[in-house]
């Protein structure tokens, strides 16, 4: 089925927050630092204030005053809202300019006086814990350094008891790099608060509605039923949208002070400066195996720079995400992981860029891990992991540091792929090739994912739990309306949740509107990221309509003068058991239920139901990748040449919807893989503020994709799904680097950190490999 949204988007008639337009709307502005870290000696607006078509200038000193200053993080931290004391980033949000448009806004940001005092910047986060390293958050009391948690999971004796049993230990340090999502759309909002009924509206940049509803009610002291959140078309999130953002609160600010709604609207440098990143993850990671590539442990050590504040949204009870699967694919005997986070003197966030919940840079881990034991046992990398993956009867399968993986058969998924891929002929090929002096490398990759955020006993965001609610009514006409709670920023859910109903009630999709985005039209639920939407609100998609099903059983024992029990459903209508001549139409019984039909004592009419799915696990979808590229050994230019993904996301609802989420995702691998790095000096300034500087994959650098499949229902899944928006960021990194490493294997390279960019390529081939997240000599 065709996307139903796409309609409106084709024809230019999508409404995003730039659209929105309000009588008597003023536009803000947001001064940032141009230091990583300094003391704010003195602020002098009076110039700004002065301007003719300024209509507010606020500041730290202001938002103090209303107790506004800070604001609680998706993690439990706390981060300024404008700097008071200091700023702890590049870009950090200074001062606030409210005016008539939004030229004179930024014109308005020259004439504020900012007196700042340098200090010393921490950049490096394997010096952020040095005992004459600059403390970043003295704001918090009793902070004497720039620790902010340590967190292990898995059996730390037990695993060095193997590791120091074991026949081959194979070591390797690596380092994800910070990454941005970078969506086409940048962050913005607009707010309205109105000052006859005290209600404030914000059409705002947000994965998440509901949740930010709350945040705002705890950040302004508002009643949540005294604001209302709407996130309209949204031009891609990947978990950036998913945090508030300063700029949303000083808008809500702006039009309290000037009793006018306020639009903030960032710039792309803004965007790529100080909005929430990814990664940045240093790991120092163990692989035990025997001589014969059986592998029996893994142990790991994690350094992660969370930025100036802790803004990570992930699950509290999970300070590294969910890091914990880091064991991958395969079936092993002992793991031990310990991750500590840091604060340095960059942006905040952490998990955003398809919000994997840390997932990504665990299955990176683990598969440069296998293929680096692969090449220490001179092995062929698909054989190792064949030899290793877990088998289709151990499921469900409890991994060693606890997580629950539901189903999977991932042999096939790998021969699948590897058959796809003419894996053999391409061995064959490079062998030749090899001969003739020129580079060709193949990558493989498995991957696991752990989707869905599941039951709340066990994680939950501030408190909120992981429940999504949904509402489905079907007018008398036979016609439904479904109100959700997630948000889509380009996944499809106006199409994938109608045919969700459609199959579950014979409705046809096209008679099913989808409403999302709106915190006075659709009920409570923590909103879209980590892949969730399928395997939590469409799963209560499906429970909300088999209670209108049931609902409508009664009143077509009604219509039909039978007992509930005597009655049977095919898709579309209930009939009478042994004549199936005899039944009624979804649509005859909705006119019924809503007309003067006697219904028996204690049922009422109208087809309506009300759902809240708690999920009961985790759904863990997986997949199997072959990359293929080709290095220029001169330039050390890569080239992927081709790319096989075969993906198993369980139940798929809608094939072609599936296929461009992972077509997206693959991309988004080759740049992460090839060229995405936020880098930065020794004075923390940030070297990747445009799109000039931070480079994004087009279709030059992609190739055509081939895509397989398997199938493998999720048993606690109501229809069987497990979710797909992430998984092919998830796995296809780790695909890219291990295709152009084995194309490096003649020069000896065993490791290269990511991007391996042509000067990271070429300098690896010269036995000079470096960093380049960091502009540090």
């Amino acid at each position: 089925m065709h996307r139903k949204e796409d309609a409106r988007f084709l024809r230019g008639h999508g409404t995003y927050v730039d659209d929105v337009t309000l009588p008597g709307m003023l536009h803000g502005a947001v001064l940032r630092s141009p230091y990583a870290h300094a003391k704010i000696v003195s602020i002098d607006t009076s110039a700004a204030e002065a301007h003719p078509k300024v209509r507010a200038v606020i500041t730290g000193e202001t938002l103090a005053g209303l107790n506004l200053a800070w604001m609680p993080t998706l993690s439990g931290d706390v981060q300024a809202v404008l700097a008071t004391d200091k700023v702890r980033f590049q870009g950090q949000e200074v001062a606030f300019v409210v005016a008539e448009d939004r030229y004179s806004a930024r014109d308005a940001l020259e004439l504020i006086d900012v007196d700042y005092e340098a200090l010393e910047p921490v950049v490096d986060a394997r010096k952020a814990l040095d005992e004459d390293a600059p403390v970043i958050r003295d704001d918090l009391e009793g902070r004497t350094d720039n620790h902010i948690f340590d967190w292990e999971t898995g059996d730390a004796a037990r695993t060095d008891e193997v590791f120091a049993n074991a026949e081959v230990v194979t070591t390797q340090d690596m380092l994800y790099p910070r990454v941005h999502p970078a969506p086409l759309e940048t962050c913005g909002s607009v707010a309205d608060m109105d000052p006859i009924t005290g209600k404030l509206t914000i059409w705002t940049t947000t994965q998440a509605p509901h949740a930010h509803r709350t945040l705002y009610a705890l950040v302004a002291g508002l009643p949540e039923h005294k604001i209302r959140v709407i996130s309209p078309d949204i031009g891609g999130g990947f978990g950036n949208k998913v945090g508030i953002y300063p700029g949303y609160v000083c808008s809500v600010v702006g039009s309290i002070v000037t009793g006018k709604p306020v639009k903030w609207i960032e710039d792309r440098s803004e965007n790529l400066m100080s909005t929430s990143f990814a990664r940045d993850y240093h790991m120092h990671g163990e692989i035990a195996s025997t001589k014969d590539g059986k592998i029996l442990a893994i142990r790991v050590k994690v350094l992660a720079d969370h930025g100036a504040f802790n803004g990570t949204a992930q699950p509290t009870k999970y300070p590294a995400g969910f890091f914990g699967v880091f064991t991958g694919s395969y079936d092993i005997e002992a793991a031990h992981a310990s991750v500590t986070g840091v604060y340095t003197n960059k942006a905040p966030g952490g998990v955003a860029y398809a919000c994997s919940f840390r997932i990504t840079e665990a299955v990176y881990l683990v598969e440069r891990l296998v293929d680096v034991l692969a090449y220490d046992l001179d092995m062929d990398p698909a054989q190792l992991r064949m030899k290793n993956l877990l088998k289709p009867d151990q499921f469900p399968y409890q991994s060693k540091t606890g997580w629950e993986y539901d189903s999977g058969d991932y042999p096939r998924t790998l021969r699948m792929a590897l058959d796809l891929a003419h894996y053999d002929e391409l061995r064959m090929e490079q062998a030749k090739r090899r001969d003739a002096g020129e580079l060709m490398g193949i990558g493989v990759a498995f991957f696991t994912e752990a989707v869905g955020a599941g039951p709340r006993k066990h994680m939950d965001i501030l408190g909120l739990g992981m429940a999504d609610g949904a509402e489905l009514r079907v007018h008398p006409t036979g016609k439904a309306v479904l109100r959700l709670s997630v948000q889509s920023q380009g996944q499809g859910h106006e199409t994938t949740f109608a045919q969700i109903v459609a199959e579950e009630l014979g409705i046809s999709p096209d008679d099913i509107d989808v409403v999302h985005g709106d915190t006075d039209q659709t009920p409570f639920g923590l909103g879209t990221y980590g892949s969730r939407s399928t395997p939590v609100s469409g799963a209560a998609t499906a429970v909300v309509a088999r209670k209108v099903r049931e609902r409508a059983k009664i009143v077509a024992s009604a219509m039909l003068e039978v007992s509930p029990d005597d009655l049977e459903w095919e898709k579309g209508r209930w009939f009478v058991k042994g004549d199936p001549a005899a039944g009624k139409s979804i649509q005859d019984i909705a006119m019924a239920a809503h007309s003067s039909l006697e219904l028996p004592e204690g049922v009422e009419g109208q087809l309506d139901a009300t759902c809240v799915y708690n999920p009961p696990n985790l759904t863990y979808p997986f997949g199997a990748y072959v990359c293929v590229v080709d290095v220029d050994a001169e330039t050390g230019q890569v080239k992927v040449r081709d790319f096989v993904a075969v993906d198993d996301c369980g139940v798929r609802i809608n094939p072609m919807i599936v296929e461009g989420q992972v077509h997206g995702g693959l991309a988004d691998g080759v740049g992460m893989a090839l060229m995405q790095v936020m880098a930065f000096d020794e004075d923390g300034n940030h070297l990747g503020g445009s799109f000039m500087d931070y480079l994004l994959p087009t279709s030059m650098e992609c190739p055509s994709w081939r895509l397989g499949e398997t199938v493998t229902p999720s048993p606690h899944h109501p229809i069987g799904a497990k979710g797909v928006g992430e998984s092919a960021t998830v796995g296809s990194p780790a695909a890219v680097v291990n295709a152009v490493l084995d194309a490096l294997k003649p020069y000896g390279v065993r490791h290269a950190d990511m991007p391996l960019t042509p000067a990271a390529v070429w300098s690896a081939a010269q036995g000079r490999p470096f960093r380049t997240d960091l502009a540090i000599t």
